[in-house]
């Protein structure tokens, strides 16, 4: 018997999407402070021997340390990048007529192996420059961006009413939150209790568990036509898929292109603050004044991770009052508040309070998928969010390869420069937003100029 329900997936690999970075950024903190300084650093210890005393010899060793890991980050990220988008627009387009059970099932794979070289990695201690092979490999068959894509497209295919879509989708960010909390909460305690072998280990049965749900338990909503597409070459295939995505903007009013280019400009350019920002987030915490140690590091995750509940319980909450645009601007605009914070905060208390600040940081990205889903047909979803996942992929690791080089940059002058300029940024969303909003945004009306243009669609292919 087949379930039709994708939320089981979406809380397994959650866990180990979000309980991977932290673990894997202190691992390689351990690992380049080791080098460096020729002894190893005990579990029960501060994390990183953060010394604040700019005239201690220790000080100096922690600054070429932050720098060595976030420029190691962004080869790791780079490294991704083009098997990443390649895989990801591939796999989602064809999703549209053979199923969406492919992208999750491959991208599940590819986190599998990845985890179980992190495990062997660690285990062997071998260099950790072979991390990048990881990337490499997970990238091959899709990364993060592709399985969230392949679940959002799930969930629309089965949604017939546009406000279910807009509560559906803040329900996949509640469990997301609820996941990630969990797991960055608990972070730290993996760490200092099992050590990496055993919590990459862990990371590794989560992917394994969620790759058996969807093989064998997991159903497709949609009707696969593999006659269609059995005789196509490969040439074919991928000429299709690009004729697919220049089919949903050419086949539409003027209106409706501009309108759907300017929700794609507003979305993947406030993912791309949002996402390259958070990884500077843990080296931030690490360096001086705030000195965390692997437990703090987890609060703070679990803390962040909180910004997915309240976006749920906002959207949830506001959709009774107010149109999906002014939540957009809610979330946008306290997250440039929690930015500018960041910059300034000094104290383990002032960090923790910035994380109030973040408490709507993903409504705009839920919103504005549903935005998205109400401005094209039903056959063209997963086309959709083939462009969005590709976007979100290829801007995503040139946002966090730039602004982990950003921080390598400036983190001996001002470690706060990165958050301060990620504030001013958001400008750029804030502004195509106040756009949108000038054109007199109104659902219903774009949902009936949808519902009469599908008749173009098949006629000009």
């Amino acid at each position: 018997m087949k379930i039709f329900f994708i939320e089981p997936a979406i809380f397994l690999s959650a866990f180990a999407m979000s309980l991977a970075p932290p673990l894997t950024t202190q691992y390689v903190y351990r690992r380049i402070w080791e080098e460096a300084s020729n002894h190893s650093i005990a579990f029960q210890s501060n994390i990183s021997e953060c010394q604040k005393n700019k005239s201690n010899p220790i000080f100096a060793l922690q600054e070429e340390v932050q720098k060595k890991a976030s420029l190691f980050s962004l080869q790791v990220d780079i490294s991704g990048l083009i098997p990443g988008v390649v895989a990801t627009f591939l796999l989602l387009s064809h999703s549209d007529h053979q199923g969406r059970k492919l992208p999750l099932v491959l991208s599940s794979l590819g986190t599998l192996a990845s985890t179980v070289w992190l495990c062997l990695l660690a285990y062997f201690a071998l260099p950790f420059q072979l991390l990048i092979a990881s990337t490499f490999i997970c990238a091959l068959c899709g990364n993060y961006t592709t399985f969230w894509g392949a679940c959002f497209a799930y969930i629309v295919d089965q949604c017939k009413e546009k406000k279910q879509k807009t509560i559906r989708i803040a329900i996949v960010d509640f469990l997301l939150g609820l996941t990630t909390g969990l797991s960055g909460l608990s972070s730290g305690y993996f760490i200092r209790e099992l050590g990496f072998v055993w919590s990459f280990l862990i990371l590794a049965l989560a992917n394994g568990i969620n790759l058996i749900y969807i093989l064998f338990f997991l159903g497709t909503p949609i009707r696969e036509t593999p006659s269609q597409n059995a005789s196509m070459s490969c040439s074919e295939a991928f000429k299709n898929l690009f004729y697919r995505t220049y089919m949903l903007f050419k086949n539409t009013s003027g209106r409706r292109k501009f309108l759907l280019c300017l929700l794609l400009f507003t979305m993947v350019t406030y993912f791309l603050v949002v996402i390259g920002v958070s990884p500077v987030f843990i080296l931030y915490e690490l360096d001086s004044p705030l000195c965390w140690n692997e437990v703090f590091i987890g609060y703070g995750a679990a803390l962040g991770s909180a910004s997915f509940v309240t976006s749920f319980l906002g959207i949830w909450i506001f959709s009774y009052c107010m149109e999906d645009i002014h939540m957009a601007f809610i979330g946008l605009f306290t997250t440039v508040g929690g930015m500018v914070m960041t910059a300034f905060a000094k104290t383990t208390l002032l960090m923790f309070l910035v994380r109030l600040l973040f408490i709507f940081t993903i409504m705009p990205l839920s919103v504005l998928r549903s935005m998205l889903s109400k401005v094209v047909c039903s056959t063209e979803q997963g086309t959709l969010f083939a462009c969005i996942a590709v976007l979100e992929t290829l801007g995503g690791v040139l946002a966090v390869s730039a602004f982990n080089g950003i921080y390598a940059a400036t983190v001996a002058w001002y470690p706060g420069f990165t958050f301060l300029l990620s504030a001013a940024l958001l400008l750029i969303p804030a502004i195509s937003l106040c756009i949108i909003k000038c054109t007199n945004w109104n659902e219903g009306s774009y949902t009936l100029l949808v519902q009469e243009e599908p008749g173009e669609d098949t006629s000009d292919r």
